[in-house]
């Protein structure tokens, strides 16, 4: 079980995680050993996540959210499957913990008449000293 918040927890059955043979340098090492980790969290079918909950994590994923509504993280930076599987846990903790936060509605706002006419006035002045420029020659 992975715990996110207070509320919410992901069960065993709801990641799988499989480990492949990473990329790049590493020499022999990087050949016979699968130490990468390809975490999947089947999140649109998870009874852990409220629905917005759900929305937002889809939004955050991004690319690695599936067609078939789960998040996949691949890690392959350490050269231990075990520390791989840690940080691609931590990141999917990381990035649900995020759809948590319910955003702040933005309240728009509209320029006040003072600042407007302030601004009007600063270009008519700008523009004054331009021209007066031209008169020197």
């Amino acid at each position: 079980m992975l715990r996110i918040t207070d509320q919410i927890a992901l069960q065993d059955w709801e990641l799988v995680e499989q480990f492949v043979r990473a990329s790049g340098p590493g020499g022999q090492n990087v050949n016979k050993v699968s130490s990468a980790v390809e975490l999947r969290f089947e999140a649109e079918r998870s009874p852990s996540l409220p629905d917005p909950v759900k929305r937002r994590l889809r939004r955050l994923a991004g690319r690695r959210w599936t067609k078939d509504g789960a998040v996949v993280i691949q890690v392959s930076e350490e050269r231990s499957q075990a520390r791989n599987r840690e940080i691609a846990r931590e990141r999917l903790a990381e990035l649900v913990r995020k759809a948590t936060v319910v955003p702040k509605r933005r309240v728009p706002t509209k320029v006040s008449k003072n600042q407007k006419r302030k601004r009007v006035e600063e270009k008519k002045a700008r523009a004054e000293v331009k021209e007066k420029r031209g008169w020197e020659r």
